[in-house]
């Protein structure tokens, strides 16, 4: 795994394959372990039983004394160095926004000369123009109602932009609850609901900037599809890569919809949900081994 722990940053070392490490990043806004839930919902367990050498990343937890990390701190200064200690250029996977800055770190990678083997999103916002006016006025909203208690914090609570995910569609919210009060609660689907929602519900607060950056320069402004997310003097453009790229992304998403992935040289379209498309019962059979196949043929 590699790890933020309190500031510290720290890197396990996989054995000498000869293979480029696979390195799984995770959104900034709920826990890693969606992609290694339950010993039979973990694309990290099946791509380890493909044979690819695989780190899980966890950014960690912030402190109120880190206010000021924005979503490119989280490239420059914890990501990177973690990758600085591969062996071999390292091929990214990146879920939700784990994607979104697996394309800042791939862009600083290969302004450094020292380019990545290549780059997969999953789920991943980059085109934040696609969203629905409804849902970018919602958030906007309630980012409005929260700044002021999150700047006195300097820290944003996952619960604000949980809320804006919730607005989407309410009725699904209840019923799938209401469905959960008809299970036998000596099934997998019984514990593997508590799992999904454990996960669901938990998360580090975001840093306040990066908080700040993405209700108001990514969801507002469309920083990354404008071309305006600049790293350390790098500005974050997918197409100008030049290393493989796949994104893969779900026609049923309503928390990324399709049409906010990334520009790719291959792209997979999925008809799962955003979480479904990771865990759900058909994930192995229409991502995982997709992902995998294209890792193989990347090198990992």
């Amino acid at each position: 795994m590699l790890a933020r722990n309190g500031g510290a940053q720290r890197a396990f070392a996989v054995d000498e394959s000869g293979k480029a490490p696979v390195v799984l990043i995770p959104s900034l806004i709920n826990p890693p372990n969606v992609l290694d839930l339950t010993e039979r919902r973990s694309l990290m367990r099946f791509l380890l039983q493909q044979g690819h050498e695989v780190l899980l990343l966890d950014w960690g937890t912030p402190g109120a004394d880190e206010r000021s990390i924005d979503l490119a701190d989280h490239v420059e200064a914890l990501l990177l160095p973690l990758l600085d200690r591969l062996a071999r250029p390292p091929l990214l996977a990146g879920y939700c926004l784990g994607g979104t800055l697996a394309i800042g770190a791939a862009a600083r990678l290969r302004a450094r000369g020292r380019p990545a083997a290549g780059v997969a999103t999953i789920a991943a916002p980059w085109d934040f123009s696609a969203y629905d006016e409804g849902f970018l006025a919602q958030l906007a909203e309630t980012w409005s109602k929260a700044k002021a208690g999150c700047e006195a914090l300097g820290l944003v609570p996952m619960e604000v932009f949980q809320t804006g995910f919730w607005s989407l569609d309410p009725e699904r919210t209840i019923q799938k609850y209401a469905a959960f009060g008809e299970m036998d609660e000596n099934t997998p689907a019984y514990h593997g609901f508590i799992a999904l929602e454990d996960w669901a519900n938990q998360g580090a607060p975001l840093t306040l900037a990066s908080g700040r950056d993405l209700a108001e320069r990514c969801y507002g402004a469309n920083m990354t599809a404008g071309g305006q997310w600049s790293i350390h003097g790098t500005i974050a453009d997918p197409q100008a890569l030049d290393c493989p790229t796949l994104a893969i992304a779900s026609t049923t998403d309503r928390i990324v919809p399709a049409a906010a992935a990334p520009p790719a040289a291959e792209r997979i379209d999925l008809a799962l949900g955003h979480v479904g498309m990771m865990i759900g019962s058909r994930a192995e059979e229409q991502l995982w081994r997709g992902l995998s196949d294209w890792l193989s043929r990347c090198g990992g």
